[in-house]
């Protein structure tokens, strides 16, 4: 019965956002003068809120991929890296730092609002506990939900092995400082999840394991989600209490994607984010089952594809005016290769919405963090956001 219902209501969504969706072709490449909406007396932008005075939570840590990988993949052996420029030119430092991005990414700026520093990567880490109290990032690049998506790039960390360095470093906080301080410590954080992409690009799509004749999309959404679900589970058992999990963006609208399926007029590709929203409500569902179940927690979703498309479909209030090629690579819409040197770059990245053929610019992830902390662009996070998790109490 339950299936039954899960199926229902997702067919209700789907073809509410199905018909929502304009059917025009996305805005123009041609640059054109951004015309942003100004509200009376808007919010400051994230890059320029004064973090709080002292910390609003002790720590955050860090799950996932290439969306929130600070570093990691920087000391493992794959093709799967972003040390060189021009990786990183816009960060603080204007110098490469492993993160896939002209500059910050979302934890980065949700790093800020929540008053703690960066948060460094695992590996890069020196490996005393002092220097982890504010939180760790274990994100690795091609990392997928199943063990083996994106192996073909080399090395990485799996969700499942990230979910493991975490435990052990949770291990490592109670034999440095107690049981009753480490509990407190990890249940009054936040922790970040962001990963699910690499099982489509690196293995669905790509129809590893001849995968899709065994499962049909709604199938392997079920599956991916289901594991989630049961590794939040085993994230409860040492007390993580505040989560939060971000939905897929929309890749069907991807450089990469555009390129690869010779799309015309930048048209998203339709089959491949039928898909994403998929995965989306299955995990929204399972986020709401895992509230009810595990008391005293916390766990939100945020629906990336949402913030994404709407800054897609409106792009011109977000003052965006490139919204198919990337700003760095090579091919049709500079999505053909990946972003090797400064001179396969654009020389102005904020109003692109694509920074290489899979990920976004730092402008976007800014307002992707400005959506999680407390919706200011647009509602992405069920049933609460950020700042309403950070001031819950138990």
């Amino acid at each position: 019965m339950a299936m039954i219902n899960l199926l229902l209501s997702f067919l209700f969504f789907l073809t509410t956002a199905v018909f929502s969706q304009p059917t025009t072709a996305p805005p123009s490449q041609e640059p054109i003068a951004a015309a942003p909406i100004s509200p009376p007396s808007p919010p400051l932008p994230v890059s320029l809120t004064p973090p709080p005075k002292t910390p609003l939570v002790p720590a955050l840590f860090v799950i996932g991929d290439s969306s929130v990988d600070s570093g990691t993949n920087n000391f493992l052996g794959t093709f799967a890296r972003a040390d060189r420029l021009p990786y990183g030119r816009d960060f603080d430092t204007h110098q490469p730092t492993g993160r896939f991005c002209n500059g910050r990414i979302p934890v980065d700026y949700l790093a800020l609002r929540l008053g703690l520093p960066f948060v460094p990567s695992f590996l890069g880490q020196t490996g005393r506990v002092e220097d982890m109290l504010h939180g760790l990032n274990f994100a690795s690049a091609a990392a997928g939900i199943i063990f083996t998506s994106g192996s073909e790039l080399g090395q990485h960390v799996s969700l499942s092995q990230q979910i493991q360095q975490f435990t052990d470093t949770y291990q490592q906080f109670v034999l440095s400082m107690g049981q009753q301080d480490a509990v407190d410590l990890i249940s009054n954080s936040v922790l970040y999840i962001s990963i699910g992409i690499n099982d489509y690009i690196h293995y669905y799509l790509r129809n590893e394991s001849n995968v899709q004749n065994v499962y049909f999309p709604w199938s392997f959404n079920q599956f991916l989600a289901s594991t989630v679900k049961q590794e939040i589970k085993n994230l409860y058992s040492i007390n993580v209490r505040k989560v939060v999990v971000m939905g897929l963006p929309p890749i069907g609208c991807a450089p990469h994607y555009l390129c690869e399926y010779k799309v015309k007029d930048g048209q998203c590709v339709e089959e491949i984010n039928n898909m994403v929203m998929e995965f989306n409500f299955v995990m929204r569902y399972m986020i709401g089952e895992l509230n009810e179940e595990l008391p005293y927690s916390h766990i939100i979703f945020c629906d990336v594809f949402q913030g994404s498309m709407d800054m897609l479909k409106n792009s011109e209030q977000y003052g965006f005016k490139v919204t198919t090629d990337a700003c760095c690579g090579l091919g049709d819409y500079k999505g053909f290769l990946m972003c090797l040197s400064p001179d396969m770059a654009c020389s102005n990245a904020s109003d692109h919405i694509w920074w290489d053929q899979f990920h976004p610019t730092d402008t976007v992830n800014a307002i992707l963090a400005d959506n999680v902390w407390n919706g200011l662009h647009t509602k992405m996070c069920y049933p609460m956001n950020l700042e309403d998790v950070v001031a819950s109490t138990y």
